[in-house]
């Protein structure tokens, strides 16, 4: 792979020479090629019972927006069905699903089925064309952009789908933890993921990755398949956003976790630290613990305290759905957002935290490191009286270690959507000439 000059980040780490890759700031205005773009809208259609979205449900839905407003006469959209073929999308019937699934997004309509509106658009999407299609009608060749793992370990489906479509591949990876760390994977996660990887490596003309940390993970994978494809570093991009009226839980001092509730997010260390408190103090001095995120796999130990523990009753608030406008108000209003994870790809909620102004503590981890810069503060994801500590400095009124870190957080600047967006055009503008 070529030796390139990964640039001063936003967060003013140091030039740093002979990187496999570039982190670059966006040019000023969108590349101006004339390359079809189709737009794999996999994931989305795979969770459209879900009222509530992930990670990377988010990113695939900021594709969808941003490049239905920056190309809109070059993007089309296609997908594995959750039940069938391969297939492009109807196009009016992609757009009401967007529209009707971001609306479920932001009420949280949780408990009941999807909406009347979402099943029709579901349905006009499942009743697009089957099969490869024909070639795009072009000078040049398509990008075919991949941002979710979902469906790529039918790496022959997708030879088929580039050869019939005349394409090259654009894949955004989000992060190698099911090799790097398996166990925090499921059952035959790691095994299952190599496969994806493997159509990764093999196929892509060119890939995305969300942070430098991913990007270093990825490249010796790369090598050994041969494939020298560009590699460019966007970060995740964090919208604007302000809180909808007062924060939910009250005046007194609360922490949130925005993550699934799973072993490698690390929830053990804070559990066995709020039944500490609330086993050594009056209710009155132990602050809440909020979690947002829905309960995922190998947990028994973590959902054995959340369900059992007497002591967590009344301090340790789960809320397994959330919707996005209540979830704004209630990390307003937070003192602090706790993310103790032992693995990350990118740190999208220390992004979506910071920018919402909330004080970040966070494990001492590369990739949220890139996110946070200089403003959040750093614990070892080990140290449980380091992290008792900073709870207990961060709950204290008038916090001196608090106010110092919202001194910092002024200088702190989220990646915008936009910027991300010229990053990737500009990565299909070079694959597709």
């Amino acid at each position: 792979m070529t030796d390139l000059v990964l640039l001063r980040d936003r967060v003013g780490a140091p030039r740093r020479q002979r990187s496999i890759f570039v982190a670059s700031r966006p040019s000023p205005r969108v590349p101006a090629g004339d390359s079809p773009v189709i737009l794999d809208l996999s994931r989305l259609l795979s969770r459209a019972l879900h009222a509530t979205p992930t990670g990377i449900d988010r990113v695939e839905m900021a594709y969808a927006r941003e490049l239905a407003r920056l190309i809109p006469d070059r993007l089309s959209h296609a997908a594995i069905l959750p039940v069938g073929p391969h297939a492009r999308l109807d196009r009016d019937a992609t757009a009401d699903f967007l529209a009707e699934t971001e609306a479920r997004w932001t009420a949280g309509d949780a408990a009941s089925a999807p909406s009347r509106g979402l099943r029709l658009a579901l349905k006009g999407c499942l009743a697009a064309r089957p099969g490869l299609a024909e070639r795009e009608a072009s000078s040049r060749p398509a990008a075919y952009l991949h941002l979710s793992p979902r469906g790529l370990e039918r790496k022959s489906l997708y030879e088929a789908v580039l050869r019939r479509r005349n394409a090259r591949l654009v894949t955004l990876v989000h992060d190698l933890i099911p090799l790097e760390h398996p166990e925090f994977a499921r059952p035959g996660g790691t095994a299952a993921f190599e496969r994806k990887l493997a159509t990764v490596t093999a196929l892509s003309s060119g890939v995305l990755t969300n942070s430098q940390a991913t990007a270093r993970a990825l490249a010796p994978h790369l090598a050994r398949a041969g494939n020298r494809a560009p590699v460019r570093v966007a970060p995740l991009g964090v919208p604007r956003t302000t809180a909808d009226g007062r924060p939910p839980v009250g005046a007194a001092p609360y922490f949130v976790v925005l993550s699934t509730i799973e072993p490698r997010k690390n929830h053990m260390l804070l559990l066995h630290l709020w039944r500490r408190m609330a086993e050594t103090r009056p209710p009155a001095a132990v602050p809440r613990l909020v979690l947002v995120g829905r309960r995922g796999w190998e947990n028994e130990n973590i959902l054995d305290l959340l369900d059992r523990a007497p002591a967590l009753k009344g301090c340790v608030v789960e809320h397994g759905r959330m919707p996005d406008s209540e979830m704004r108000r209630l990390l307003a209003g937070a003192t602090a957002l706790l993310c103790p994870s032992f693995a990350e790809g990118y740190g999208l909620s220390v992004a979506e935290a910071l920018e919402a102004g909330v004080p970040v503590i966070a494990s001492d981890i590369p990739a949220l490191r890139e996110v946070g810069g200089d403003v959040a503060e750093y614990l070892d994801p080990l140290d449980g009286p380091a992290w008792a500590r900073a709870v207990d400095d961060y709950a204290e009124a008038g916090s001196p270690r608090r106010a110092r870190q919202m001194t910092r957080l002024g200088g702190w600047r989220p990646t915008l959507w936009s910027e991300h967006m010229q990053i990737a055009l500009g990565l299909i503008d070079e694959v597709t000439r």
